[in-house]
């Protein structure tokens, strides 16, 4: 772990193994941090805001430091990814990916750093002059998940050190090793001690610590919704700033207009992506009626060709789910998939293949004649799982959309525009594509409607969520009032 400028163990002397979700190898030890170890980061952090040389930084040297990052990730670019494929079992062409949009994400808040000089507003009273500052939140705790382990990271810590904060991160304790070396190039950067540390650990008590602890000021944390409704409530001890990307169960919307081999392919991609463990992975596909059986014989036909195996191997198209224990999980949703009266019409079990037998591996899996009140629609399976259901007409199709608890991500297919914007407009969704499933970039907003959290991460407002506004009022000419005399 980095505390206070430090790389140490955890107090406890206790470690964990880091597994290879491909073959179960173990490719690492990391210590195993608690709530000592956390409480102990969070004092660095604090005395780092307050009392440390970091708030008399500039923006323009923050914004030096963050670049910096920038040009070092995109040096290390080869071994970050390795380690990031090592970690989720993702291919190394996805892993690679990654790379270059965390390198740009620090490039981008880099140059945010300094551009936002405050506002000037009009003051109703005379002789007066009134203004708006932006200051840093303070102490910023910052909670990342496993499947995309520095994009996440990156998407927190970027935006955090621009803006003047400090932090405290705490990585998933099951994919650490790419976090950990993100934080030997921040080291390697220069941040003053106590600007940036690392608790390694599980969420039941480095994660409680850093929700809970009254000297931390804001907790961004993405993963699943039962977690986020408890950092929420533990936030409340002393009001701090909440930021929480709680996953979804996204809409694929495909109109008869579509270009069908277009909303084929990306239709695969938009739920199969890195074994659908994508927080926006379109798992939940409506296809227009007179489309639907064509659609789906076109989809199973093509699922069962996805390549399965080590993400090192370039003919890999999908790796591992992350461990046995998710596997368990999705499986137990396949099942309740099918005692609902969802149609299998492909996957649904592990593969047979002699080379996938050591890893956690599922096949791509299909499920027709759903419809909206089944789990296996409503809920977030984290999976390849795909479930498809027909709408007739626009009404038809933004409800069923909308009668979901998330509101995170969706796509509509159409060549009719003026119908997509229409779609597109009555959707509870914080990013929706036309005509395209996935991108983002990081000048674009992103975060969902309901419970798909609170907040917004990248672009402008995500650098925002890191500040506080103050307004600053001056009287020019103060005088006594003379109500007292």
């Amino acid at each position: 772990m980095f505390i206070n400028g430090e790389w140490v163990n955890a107090q406890s002397g206790n470690t964990r193994e880091i597994i290879d979700p491909f073959n179960q190898e173990v490719i690492a030890t990391a210590t195993e941090g608690n709530q000592k170890d956390t409480i102990e980061a969070v004092h660095a952090a604090r005395h780092a805001f307050d009392e440390g040389t970091w708030a008399t930084t500039t923006a323009s040297e923050r914004g030096e430091i963050v670049q910096e990052l920038a040009n070092l990730i995109r040096r290390d670019k080869e071994e970050l990814a390795k380690l990031e494929t090592l970690d989720t079992g993702k291919t190394i062409e996805e892993s690679r990916a990654d790379m270059d949009d965390i390198a740009n994400v620090f490039q981008y808040f880099a140059g945010l750093a300094d551009k936002d000089g405050g506002e000037v507003i009009a003051s109703p009273i005379p002789d007066s002059e009134s203004r708006i500052v932006r200051e840093p939140v303070g102490v910023c705790a910052q909670i990342t998940p496993w499947n995309y382990p520095l994009l996440q990271a990156a998407w927190k810590i970027a935006p955090a050190l621009a803006a003047g904060n400090t932090i405290v991160v705490k990585p998933s304790e099951i994919t650490p090793l790419t976090t950990v070396k993100v934080f030997e190039l921040i080291e390697e950067a220069g941040l003053p001690k106590g600007v940036a540390n690392l608790v390694l650990g599980p969420g039941n008590s480095v994660g409680a610590e850093l929700s809970e602890n009254t000297d931390v000021d804001l907790v961004s944390f993405t993963g699943g919704i039962e977690t986020g409704k408890k950092i929420m409530q533990a936030a409340s001890r002393n009001m701090k700033k909440i930021a929480l990307e709680l996953g979804g169960k996204n809409p694929n919307i495909v109109f008869a207009n579509a270009d069908f081999e277009t909303a084929v392919d990306q239709a695969l991609n938009a739920v199969f992506f890195h074994a659908g463990q994508v927080c926006s992975a379109g798992a939940r596909l409506l296809v227009e009626e007179s489309i639907h059986d064509s659609f789906v014989e076109e989809l199973v036909k093509r699922a069962k060709n996805i390549r399965l195996g080590n993400g090192f191997n370039e003919q890999t198209q999908s790796g591992p789910l992350i461990s046995a224990e998710h596997r368990e999980k999705v499986e137990a949703y396949v099942q309740i998939g099918k005692d609902e009266g969802a149609k299998l019409v492909v996957g649904g079990k592990r593969p047979e293949d002699p080379e996938l037998q050591h890893g956690f591996f599922y096949k791509p899996t299909i499920f027709t004649n759903c419809t909206s009140n089944m789990r296996i629609v409503q809920e977030e399976v984290f999976g390849p799982v795909l479930t498809v259901e027909k709408f007739t007409s626009v009404d038809d199709v933004v409800q069923k959309a909308n009668d979901t608890i998330y509101g995170l991500a969706g796509a509509v297919w159409s060549n009719d525009i003026s119908k997509a914007e229409e779609v597109v407009s009555r959707l509870r969704i914080g990013t929706v594509w036309i005509n395209d499933f996935h991108p983002y970039f990081a000048q674009a907003p992103w975060g969902g409607y309901k419970q798909s959290g609170i907040g917004r991460e990248l672009g402008h407002t995500g650098l925002e969520e890191y500040t506080e506004v103050k307004h600053v009022f001056r009287n020019k000419k103060p005088q006594p009032i003379g109500w007292f005399n």
